[in-house]
């Protein structure tokens, strides 16, 4: 085990906020002294079925936690999050069902250890405290914060500025998150920079609680593919990491120049000392801007793919995007009708989910039939055999008749 202040130093990179360095380095000095792994805690609300690159901003830093000695406690909420988390959101989260959520759950549990690593790692359900308390035990959980310190947070300070329902579950939700902290004893806990508040009050009742209070490390929210939102499955700008390689790949291809390093930073296992090199040789003109983007994206896939389909991924994008050629491996759609409709074929390839979407694709001039634009969305298209479809870059269908 390297020392305190050497550890420190690796695991405050990339962190926006940490309450407080000096209580962190006093926690490794004492896990050294005593031989003692920190327990470091994230908490994860599987209120979807896969795990996305801004998920595994907190993933990589435990796993950073990890590579130094020390263990994690990753915390399923399977009933946190049939409230959801309401922070940043202006507006009550619809509910999840036990059963929805613990589906989602199991998908989570495979996904997360393409970082973490399981020996070192114990995953925890929320449900197993909670299911067991009774109304007496939330009344004095609930007993144990104003309404007053609740609006100070952010987000429900706004809603209520603006008369934007706020739900007593709502106000529950932190108290949970804190409560999770008491009850696995966390020395540290992880989270986004929405999670701060949060965080802190973890720490609150761990006091109350006789504990020592844990770390609050807070990392930056990863920005999606369009350059604006944080990365949200919802919102379409993600990137998942179950995602095939030539989607993966495609994908950062069209990250704007300005994400790159911070991606570097964020979500891939690269050495910050060759992240420094290509950021000097990016701002003095030595390395191309698409040169390091397709490096990035060989990196992300690498890690979650292997090197071998990296370099396959890198190969056909060069292929379909740079030089104009066809994916080699193109679905095929039997398709029984002389003419269709061009909106209804797209829907029918699974080009697009809906209509509507077919419609919008046409009319930002996104979609082709044979290599040629097609500007008409009433279209009857007569089908050959081999013609290819093709909806904006990354998207195929071979017609057969």
């Amino acid at each position: 085990m390297i020392s305190a202040q050497e550890q420190l130093k690796v695991l405050l990179r990339g962190v926006a906020q940490v309450v407080s360095a000096d209580e962190l380095l006093k926690k490794l000095e004492k896990s050294i002294a005593e031989n003692r792994p920190l327990n470091v805690k994230l908490g994860v609300d599987p209120t979807s079925s896969d795990i996305h690159l801004g998920h595994t901003v907190p993933l990589q830093k435990l796993r950073q936690f990890q590579d130094l000695g020390h263990n994690v406690t990753l915390i399923i909420g399977d009933y946190t999050a049939m409230i959801g988390d309401p922070s940043g959101k202006s507006a009550t989260r619809p509910r999840l069902t036990h059963e929805q959520v613990l589906a989602n759950a199991k998908t989570y549990q495979e996904q997360v250890f393409k970082i973490l690593k399981p020996e070192q790692t114990t995953v925890a359900f929320n449900g197993a405290w909670f299911s067991k308390m009774s109304f007496s035990d939330l009344a004095d959980m609930a007993s144990k914060i104003t309404v007053a310190r609740m609006l100070e947070r952010d987000d429900f300070a706004k809603r209520y500025s603006t008369n934007q329902p706020i739900s007593i579950l709502e106000f529950i939700y932190p108290l949970m998150q804190a409560t999770d902290s008491v009850e696995i004893k966390a020395d540290v806990e992880l989270g986004g920079t929405d999670q701060v508040f949060n965080i802190l009050l973890g720490r609150d009742l761990q006091r109350d609680a006789g504990q020592e209070p844990q770390i609050v490390m807070c990392l930056p929210l990863l920005v999606g593919l369009d350059g604006v939102n944080k990365m949200s499955k919802s919102l379409g700008n993600y990137i998942g990491i179950t995602e095939d390689p030539n989607t993966m790949y495609g994908k950062v291809m069209s990250l704007a120049d300005e994400m790159m390093i911070t991606y570097f930073e964020l979500v891939t296992n690269m050495d910050k000392t060759e992240i420094d090199k290509i950021k000097a040789c990016l701002n003095d003109g030595s390395l191309h801007p698409k040169a390091v983007k397709s490096r990035l994206g060989m990196q992300i896939v690498s890690q979650y793919h292997g090197e071998e389909a990296a370099i396959k991924a890198r190969d056909e994008f060069e292929k379909v995007f740079s030089s104009g050629g066809l994916p080699e491996d193109i679905p095929e759609f039997t398709i029984n009708e002389e003419k269709v409709w061009i909106v209804k074929l797209m829907v029918d390839c699974e080009l697009v989910k809906s209509n509507s979407e077919a419609r919008r694709m046409i009319e930002q001039g996104g979609v082709k039939l044979n290599n040629n634009k097609v500007e008409d969305g009433n279209l009857e298209v007569t089908i050959d055999d081999g013609m290819v479809l093709q909806v904006g870059k990354r998207k195929f269908a071979r017609l057969k008749k």
